[in-house]
């Protein structure tokens, strides 16, 4: 008996990340609840499925879902609201304060889903949520139909969501308790960096994380200050302070890591560390560039993020891979690195990846989610069309994305949203900007 499929796609190219380099020519994607059920050569469709309608795509080419590895999608509120200024000063003198006035449920909610379409719109089906009231960001996820892991953020010092890091560890936990059983949700400790975060309640935290099988979304080694800090306060750097209390090893999400001497990446190496490389949040908080080439010529699994619109300012997975392939070569002068294909795998599979859900997503395979989109390829701006793993990376722009689905949900038709009324979106977030401007 034929299986009755509910989606049978039919692009002009599939770049399925695995193996890497790939491009099937006219070949379908079968998609049968949430699940890649076949993909086949279009000569084959008649046959196989027989009497079965197919959505043509043409002159598109269809991909996994973009993974964000690090994300603060709470805080799109806050776009352009403190820019060029460094890290520090930009934390302490206009974030922190900001926060403190504004971060309450309904504005992380707010925030959460305008980052949620913008996401939607610009091709990530996946994303790792770092930030307050993560059962706000949660309501605005589902919503969405989009899926993300929620980091449940944990800091020594009292803000609007929790009073020290036993409350903090608490409520999360409570939340992921609560949320546990959505199939598009699932969790991470978050603690926010070594410089806000005490040894013992690391301490506590690799605890729960393996006795919960989560992993542990980190801020590491973002700028030489944390590092000349650490140097004073504990007399190591901050990731052998890690080391020590049992963070470093495969759960761990590193993001940033800026600053890495030879022994911290043979570290990182070594215990199966990821990596979120956010290269235009660096450039743009001057804090440095990261050093991905090396990374991952040692074995280190790396994936991309676009960090928060407040200090990235747009959250585009194209754009930043892109940028991540241009950096790694002009910073060797070498262009044969950090090739088109490996960009489009850190940006898909090495986030999922990271996250522990490469059996789920992050590649076109049989039996995975169909969480992917569709990328316009005859667009003036990307014609002629010579490699099209190329021309998605170097040519195409966000707003050549047509389509998206997760676990075979149709959320971006024709690059308008199924679930999200942008008008409505548009006018909440204007209103949060008049509060915020005051």
């Amino acid at each position: 008996m034929s299986i009755q499929p509910e989606t049978i796609l039919l692009p002009e190219w599939v770049i399925p990340i695995e193996p890497r380099g790939q491009v099937l020519h006219r070949h379908a994607l079968v998609i049968e609840g949430s699940i890649i059920r076949d993909i086949l050569p279009e000569a084959d469709i008649a046959s196989c499925y027989p009497g079965v309608s197919v959505r043509a795509l043409p002159g598109q080419v269809l991909l996994p879902g973009f993974v964000n590895l690090h994300t603060h999608a709470g805080m799109t509120l806050l776009r352009g609201y403190a820019d060029d200024l460094p890290l520090m000063q930009w934390l302490q003198d206009k974030i922190w304060p900001a926060e403190g006035q504004w971060t309450r449920p309904d504005f992380v909610e707010s925030g959460t889903e305008l980052a949620c379409a913008e996401f939607l719109l610009r091709g990530m089906t996946t994303f790792n949520e770092m930030y307050f009231f993560p059962e706000a960001s949660a309501e605005a996820i589902l919503a969405s139909g989009l899926r993300a892991v929620l980091g449940l953020t944990v800091l020594e010092f009292p803000t609007n969501y929790a009073s020290d890091a036993s409350d903090y560890l608490h409520k999360g936990l409570a939340t992921r308790d609560a949320l546990r059983h959505e199939s598009r949700l699932s969790f991470a400790l978050a603690p926010h960096a070594p410089y806000t975060v005490s040894d013992s309640t690391f301490e506590k935290i690799v605890t729960f994380a393996e006795q919960l099988d989560l992993p542990i979304h980190l801020h590491v080694h973002e700028t030489e200050h944390e590092i000349s800090d650490s140097l004073k306060q504990y007399g190591v750097r901050p990731l052998m302070r890690l080391a020590k209390l049992g963070v470093v090893g495969p759960r761990l999400i590193a993001v940033h890591s800026v600053h890495l001497d030879r022994a911290e990446m043979d570290l990182f190496a070594r215990e199966g560390v990821s990596v979120a490389h956010c290269p235009h949040s660096n450039l743009k908080l001057a804090s440095g560039i990261a050093p991905i080439t090396q990374l991952l010529e040692m074995g280190v699994n790396v994936g991309i993020g676009t960090d928060s619109a407040a200090s990235n300012n747009q959250l585009d997975m194209l754009s930043e891979l892109r940028t991540a392939a241009l950096l790694a070569k002009g910073i060797a002068s070498n262009p044969a690195l950090l090739p088109a294909a490996e960009a489009l795998e850190l940006a898909t599979l090495g986030g999922a990846k990271a996250l522990g859900l490469q059996d789920q997503i992050g590649s076109i395979k049989v039996g995975k989610q169909a969480d992917l989109i569709s990328i316009q390829l005859d667009d003036v701006g990307s014609l002629p069309v010579f490699d099209p793993i190329a021309q998605t990376v170097y040519s195409a722009s966000h707003s050549q994305i047509q389509h998206v689905w997760v676990a075979g949900e149709h959320l971006l038709n024709a690059r308008i949203p199924t679930k999200i009324d942008l008008q409505t979106l548009k006018h909440k977030a204007q209103q949060w900007g008049r509060k915020l401007k005051g």
